[in-house]
């Protein structure tokens, strides 16, 4: 007789995803909950679930639960129907809501945070990236202990309940301390690593642009066909998280040194703005910024605006800027009208950038309308349209920049 091998699947089965958004009334945000909850799908996604549907609600003030009560029915009930087992919460929940909501709706409850945090543990490639992470993920769990052990109440109280569970809390949080800490160190030695680096750019008496922008908007690409780098480049959020800087040549034959970063989004973390910091002080010293855009998106204004919000609060405010607008081949065509310049709005106004993109006729063409505080090219990095008048307009601000370093 033989007896069949028993065989465990390593292959995770795909989480079916429920997700939830809520907007208070009045609220002055670019985004309205649709499209944020568009982008919350693409994360999920992104993190290897499915979205089943979505659920929306517009608050008066917020609650314990995030949503009302009715609505919280509503998504027991939806929950049920669909055979969901994960529901992610388009905001970050405080820890008190996380607990409210995993009791309530007795299934594995996750935020933003979390969701971007678990793409960015699964795309951090190199030993800093896994260390920025690492220490965004424990700064994130920390609050939320008490939560991790609500396995214990449901015991029923009594003796070996209460007492080791809130022993093992403070045991965990005297853990978790301990190893931010040491990320914490481990850091402050890439930093001063990165200083000794770009310490010897400066030597090398060779400009720095970066490239930045929302996530998912063409920088990998974009950096590949400028330097033939052959950096990871996916159609999907975060594919990039560790930075990498490669020489190019300009067309007077001088050559400049071009670092592809780390992409923002909508909402994104505290903690993991403050966890990459030693990263995101290599924009500093940059001597432009190229921030690319994704043209094709109908979001381009909104997500043009985070970033430049995000650079502000880095204290990047007044870094030299040059807009590039990629994807330009998902978007033109003979009959596409086009009209581009830096008029109406001075630098330093509220708006980075202005843009309108709809249908040009019954053709499906796009009729883009631009106003912007900054230079701005147009590209497509994936069939390399006009890259020559990039590489010529990074030359010609620089000139401005280097008092005729870059001839």
């Amino acid at each position: 007789m033989t007896i069949p091998k028993r065989t465990l699947s390593t292959i995770p089965e795909t989480e079916r995803a429920l997700l939830v958004g809520a907007q208070l009334k009045g609220s002055s945000s670019l985004w309205s909950l649709e499209s944020s909850l568009e982008e919350l799908a693409q994360l999920a996604r992104t993190a290897g679930a499915e979205v089943v549907t979505t659920v929306a609600q517009r608050l008066e003030k917020s609650t314990p639960y995030y949503l009302g009560k009715g609505k919280l029915e509503e998504i027991k009930d939806l929950k049920a129907e669909r055979h969901c087992d994960l529901v992610i919460f388009d905001d970050e929940l405080t820890p008190t809501q996380q607990r409210n909501l995993e009791r309530a709706l007795g299934e594995k409850v996750i935020d933003r945070t979390a969701l971007i945090l678990d793409i960015f543990a699964r795309h951090a490639r190199t030993r800093e990236g896994q260390l920025q992470v690492d220490l965004a993920q424990h700064q994130y769990l920390l609050p939320r202990l008490a939560g991790q052990w609500s396995h214990l109440e449901r015991l029923g109280g009594g003796i070996g309940t209460r007492g080791p569970g809130e022993t093992q809390i403070e045991t965990d949080r005297r853990l978790i301390r301990g190893r931010i800490k040491r990320l914490k160190n481990e850091l402050e030695g890439v930093k001063r690593s990165r200083v000794l680096h770009r310490s010897r750019r400066k030597k090398s008496g060779l400009p720095v642009a970066s490239l930045v922008g929302y996530t998912n908007a063409g920088k990998s690409t974009l950096f590949n066909t400028l330097s033939n780098a052959g950096v990871t480049s996916e159609d999907q959020l975060f594919s990039t998280l560790d930075p990498v800087t490669r020489r190019i040549r300009l067309p007077s034959g001088d050559e400049v040194l071009i670092t592809d970063t780390v992409g923002f989004i909508n909402k994104l973390p505290p903690t993991v703005v403050s966890a990459f910091h030693a990263t995101l002080e290599d924009l500093q010293d940059a001597d432009l910024l190229l921030h690319v855009i994704d043209i094709s998106n109908p979001k381009a204004p909104e997500q043009a605006q985070v970033v430049e919000d995000t650079l502000n609060q880095l204290g990047m405010k007044d870094s030299t800027k040059l807009l590039v607008l990629n994807k330009m081949d998902l978007v033109a065509s003979e009959e596409a009208g086009l009209e581009t310049g830096a008029v109406g709005s001075p630098p330093g106004s509220e708006r980075l950038w202005q843009g309108v993109v709809g249908p040009n006729g019954g053709n499906g063409a796009r009729t883009l309308t631009l106003t912007s505080a900054y230079p701005t090219v147009l590209v497509s990095a994936a069939t390399g349209w006009n890259i020559e008048g990039l590489l010529e307009e990074i030359q010609s601000i620089l000139v401005r920049e280097w008092a005729g370093k870059v001839a």
